[in-house]
C-alpha cells in the first residue's frame, strides 16, 4: 500500500520543478551581456520602378536577442535601434524582395531595392524558437498570406493547404463537413494546429479542420517534418500556424458571399490603436444546406446534411518604446454539423440508410495572454518572454447512440533568447502543460473518469550564422510526460485495467542547415540554396486509445524524419525551383488489433509500424507583378510494415507491403493568377492519384478498396468598383467531376458563389 497524492500536491510540485527548471535555464543563457549600446540603422526601401514603398516589412538581425522588424513609412524610409557590430538588413513586401545587406550599425543611407520574385521572402514564427527569415530555414516551410487567401477566394483551411506540397487533405464531403489533413503520410491526429501559438487540437491531437476559421488570419505557416523538438507532443508529423495581425494600423474590413446550397459566407474584423496600444475584433460565420439531392448508395434524399461555424476573437498588444511587449487573446469557436453517414459509394451494400438526426456539435473557448521583455531596450542582446494559455473544448455527438467529450487544458511558457555573439544567438527554457480529456466512453463503474495528463519540458535552440550564405540551428526538447492513475473499467463490453501513474521520458533533437551555395551577381542570375533537416517526433495516447485498451502501458507513438532539398532561382527570382526528398519511419503506432500473439485483444496497442518517402517539388514563375503561376506535384511511397513480434503479419485486413489509407501515390496542382489595378483572376487545378480506403460503413472491418484519384478546376475573379469596394465570384468544381476525397462522401459539384468585400483604412 503506498500513499497517492492528491492533486493539488502534485500540481504544485510540478510547478516548483517548473519554476527551479526555467531558473536554472535562463541563468545558463544568460551568461553574456545583456546590454549594449543602440545604435540607429535606417534607410528607404524603394519599388522596381525607383519609386519610395511604404508598408514594406524591413528585418534586421545581428547582435540582438532576436530580428527587429518594422515597416516603412509613407516615404518609404525605416530606422532600427541595433547593437554596435555587423548586422543584415531584409526588405520585402508580397511578391517582392531584395538580396540581404551586410552592413554595420550606424549606417544611415541604406537603399534597399525591391525586384519582382517568384517567391519572395518572409518573416516565419513557426520552425524555430524565434521569427527566423524563411530563406534562413533548413526546414520545408510554406507560407500562405492573406493576399494569397484573398485573391483565390479561400475561406477554409482545409482549402488553403491544398496548395501546399506533401499535405494531403481529406473531407467527408462539402465545406465544413470532417477534415482531415495527411501530412507526408502521417496519421490525421499528427499535426499540431495553433493559431497564435494557442494548441487547437484535441487531447492527444485529434482536430477536425473545419472548425478552425481563417477569416482572422495575416498568413497561415506550414511546417512539414516532426516539430516536437520545439512543441512537444502531438507535432509528430508537422505544425500549421494561423497567425493574425497586431498590427495597429486602422483597418476595417467586412466580407459577404453567397452561393449553392444555400451556403452563406460573412466575416467582419476592426483593428485599430496609438500610443502604443493596438486592438482588434474578429467575427465571422459559415453556414451551408449540404447535400440535398439524391444518394448514390440507394436513391433515397440526402437531409441532415446542413452545418455553421460562428467565430469570435479579440486581441488586445501594447508596446512600450523600449521594447516591452505585452497582449492578450480571447477566441470563441462553436460548430453544428449534420451527420447523415456516407452515401456515396457503397462497393459492399452495406449502406443501411441516411441519418437524418445525428449531429455533432462542438464548442472552443481559449485565452492567451504573453510578456516580452529585453534586457536593456529594444537592442538588448538578452530578452524574456512568458506566455499562458488556457482552453476548453467541448465536443457532442447527438444520436440515439450519442456521446460527449471534453479537452481542458492550461499551459505556461518562459523563454530567454540570446545573442551570445553577432554570429550565435540562443534561446532556452522550460514549459508546463497540464491537459484532461473526457468521454462518454471513460468510465469506472458507470461513471466518467478523466484522463489527466501533464508535462514538463526544458528545451534549447541554437542558431549559428558565420557567414550571410550558411545557417545552422540545432536544438532538443526533454519532456518528463506523466499520466495520472486512472480507475479499471469493469465493462463486460471493454473491460480496461487499472492505470497506476505512468511517466515517459523523452528526449527528441532536432538540426537544420540553409546553405547558399551559389549566388550570382548578375541583376537576370539566380541562386542556389541547399537544405536539409532532421528530427524526431512523439505523441502520446489518445483519450479514446486509453479508453479500448487492455495494456496499462500503452506507449507513444515515436517519429524519425529526414529531408534534404535544393531551391534554385532563375531569371533575377523570377522563377524558383524547389524540390526535397523525406524518409519518415513512424513507430509504436496504436491501433485496434485483432488475435495477434502477445498483443490486446481487439483493443488498442502498439504494434503497427510503417515507413513514408517521397518527393517533393514546386515551381514559382512571376515574369511581372501582375502575373504569377505556380507548380507543385508529391510522390509518395507508404508501407505498413510487420506488427511488432509477428514477422510478416499486418494488422487484418492490411498485409505488409500495402499502402497507407488515402494516401495516394501522385497528388499536385497547378495555380494561375492576374491581378491589375481594378481586375484579378485566378484558376487552380488540383489533382490526386488513387488511394487505399475502407468500406465506408463498416470502416476496416468491411473491407479495402481503392478509391479512384480525380482532377478538380475552380476559377473566379474579383472588381474592384471603387477603392475599397469590390465584388468577387468564382465556381468550383467547373468541369463538374464527380470524386470522393474520403472513400463514400461525395464531394461537392460545380457551385457558383459570388459575393462583396469591403475595407477602410484611415
Amino acid at each position: 500500500m503506498h500513499d497517492v497524492q492528491p492533486s493539488s500536491v502534485r500540481t504544485t510540485s510540478r510547478l516548483r520543478q517548473f519554476l527551479l527548471l526555467v531558473l536554472h535555464t535562463a541563468c545558463a543563457v544568460c551568461v553574456v551581456p545583456a546590454l549594449a549600446a543602440a545604435t540607429p540603422v535606417s534607410g528607404r526601401v524603394v519599388g522596381p520602378d525607383g519609386a519610395p514603398l511604404p508598408g514594406a516589412t524591413v528585418v534586421v538581425s545581428g547582435a540582438t536577442a532576436a530580428p527587429l522588424t518594422v515597416t516603412t513609412g509613407a516615404d518609404g524610409t525605416f530606422s532600427v535601434d541595433v547593437a554596435d557590430g555587423p548586422v543584415t538588413v531584409r526588405a520585402f513586401a508580397t511578391g517582392l524582395d531584395a538580396a540581404p545587406v551586410r552592413t554595420t550599425a550606424g549606417t544611415t543611407d541604406l537603399v534597399l531595392t525591391l525586384a519582382v520574385r517568384a517567391v519572395s521572402e518572409s518573416l516565419t514564427v513557426t520552425a524555430a524558437q524565434v521569427d527566423t527569415p524563411l530563406s534562413l530555414r533548413g526546414d520545408s516551410v510554406s507560407v500562405l498570406t492573406r493576399q494569397d487567401l484573398d485573391q483565390r477566394q479561400l475561406v477554409t483551411l482545409g482549402d488553403a493547404l491544398r496548395l501546399v506540397p506533401g499535405v494531403t487533405v481529406a473531407r467527408n464531403g462539402g465545406p465544413g463537413t470532417v477534415t482531415s489533413v495527411l501530412p507526408r503520410g502521417g496519421e490525421s491526429d499528427f499535426t499540431l494546429v495553433l493559431v497564435d501559438g494557442v494548441r487547437a487540437n484535441a487531447f492527444g491531437g485529434g482536430l477536425d479542420l473545419s472548425q478552425v476559421p481563417i477569416a482572422e488570419a495575416e498568413r497561415v505557416e506550414v511546417v512539414r517534418g516532426p516539430q516536437s523538438a520545439l512543441y512537444g507532443s502531438d507535432a509528430i508529423g508537422g505544425v500549421i500556424q494561423i497567425v493574425t495581425s497586431r498590427s495597429g494600423d486602422a483597418l476595417a474590413t467586412g466580407f459577404a458571399e453567397a452561393g449553392g446550397r444555400e451556403s452563406r459566407n460573412a466575416a467582419a474584423s476592426a483593428r485599430g490603436g496609438g500610443h502604443g496600444l493596438s486592438a482588434g475584433v474578429t467575427v465571422s460565420r459559415q453556414q451551408d444546406e449540404g447535400y440535398t439531392g439524391t444518394a448514390e448508395a440507394d436513391g433515397t434524399t440526402v437531409s441532415n446534411d446542413d452545418g455553421e461555424l460562428s467565430q469570435v476573437s479579440a486581441q488586445l498588444t501594447w508596446r512600450g518604446v523600449t521594447g516591452t511587449e505585452v497582449g492578450t487573446s480571447l477566441a470563441y469557436v462553436d460548430s453544428d454539423r449534420g451527420s447523415p453517414g456516407p452515401y456515396g459509394s457503397n462497393p459492399a451494400g452495406n449502406f443501411f440508410g441516411v441519418d437524418r438526426d445525428a449531429r455533432s456539435v462542438s464548442w472552443r473557448r481559449t485565452a492567451s495572454g504573453y510578456v516580452t521583455q529585453p534586457l536593456g531596450g529594444a537592442a538588448s542582446r538578452v530578452r524574456l518572454r512568458a506566455e499562458a494559455e488556457t482552453a476548453d473544448y467541448d465536443f457532442e455527438f447527438r444520436s440515439a447512440f450519442g456521446s460527449r467529450g471534453e479537452t481542458r487544458r492550461h499551459h505556461g511558457r518562459l523563454q530567454v533568447d540570446a545573442a551570445a555573439a553577432a554570429a550565435l544567438s540562443l534561446s532556452a527554457g522550460g514549459e508546463l502543460l497540464r491537459e484532461s480529456g473526457r468521454s462518454t466512453y471513460i468510465t469506472a463503474d458507470a461513471a466518467e473518469v478523466p484522463v489527466e495528463r501533464g508535462v514538463l519540458a526544458a528545451f534549447a535552440e541554437a542558431r549559428w550564422q558565420p557567414v550571410a550564405r550558411l545557417a545552422v540551428t540545432a536544438g532538443t526538447r526533454a519532456e518528463r510526460i506523466t499520466r495520472d492513475a486512472l480507475a479499471a473499467n469493469p465493462s463486460a463490453f471493454s473491460p480496461r485495467p487499472a492505470f497506476d501513474d505512468d511517466t515517459v521520458v523523452a528526449v527528441n533533437p532536432k538540426v537544420t542547415v540553409a546553405w547558399t551555395a551559389a549566388e550570382s551577381s548578375s541583376p537576370q542570375g539566380g541562386t542556389t540554396r541547399l537544405h536539409a533537416a532532421a528530427g524526431t517526433g512523439i505523441r502520446p495516447p489518445d483519450a479514446f486509445e486509453i479508453a479500448f485498451t487492455d495494456n496499462a502501458g500503452l506507449k507513444p507513438e515515436r517519429s524519425r524524419s529526414v529531408e534534404a532539398g535544393v531551391v534554385q532561382t532563375a531569371l533575377g527570382g523570377r522563377v524558383q525551383a524547389d524540390a526535397t526528398l523525406f524518409l519518415n519511419s513512424y513507430d509504436d503506432l496504436i491501433i485496434a488489433v485483432g488475435r495477434f500473439s502477445r498483443t490486446s485483444r481487439y483493443q488498442t496497442d502498439n504494434i503497427a509500424n510503417a515507413r513514408a518517402r517521397g518527393a517533393e517539388l514546386a515551381v514559382a514563375w512571376r515574369p511581372v507583378a501582375a502575373f504569377g503561376a505556380r507548380a507543385h506535384y508529391t510522390w509518395l511511397d507508404t508501407e505498413i510494415l510487420d506488427v511488432d513480434g509477428n514477422d510478416g503479419q499486418a494488422p487484418a485486413p492490411f498485409a505488409v507491403g500495402d499502402p497507407l489509407l488515402r494516401r495516394p501515390r501522385h497528388m499536385g496542382g497547378v495555380d494561375v493568377t492576374w491581378t491589375s489595378a481594378r481586375f484579378q483572376a485566378f484558376a487552380t487545378t488540383i489533382f490526386r492519384g488513387k488511394t487505399l480506403d475502407v468500406e465506408p460503413n463498416f470502416g476496416a472491418s468491411g473491407g479495402l478498396f481503392d478509391n479512384p484519384g480525380y482532377a478538380a478546376v475552380t476559377a473566379g475573379g474579383a472588381w474592384t468598383i471603387v477603392r475599397g469596394v469590390s465584388v468577387h465570384a468564382r465556381v468550383v468544381n467547373v468541369l463538374d467531376t464527380s470524386y470522393e476525397e474520403a472513400f463514400g462522401y461525395p464531394a461537392l459539384g460545380r457551385t457558383l458563389y459570388a459575393g462583396v468585400r469591403l475595407t477602410s483604412r484611415r
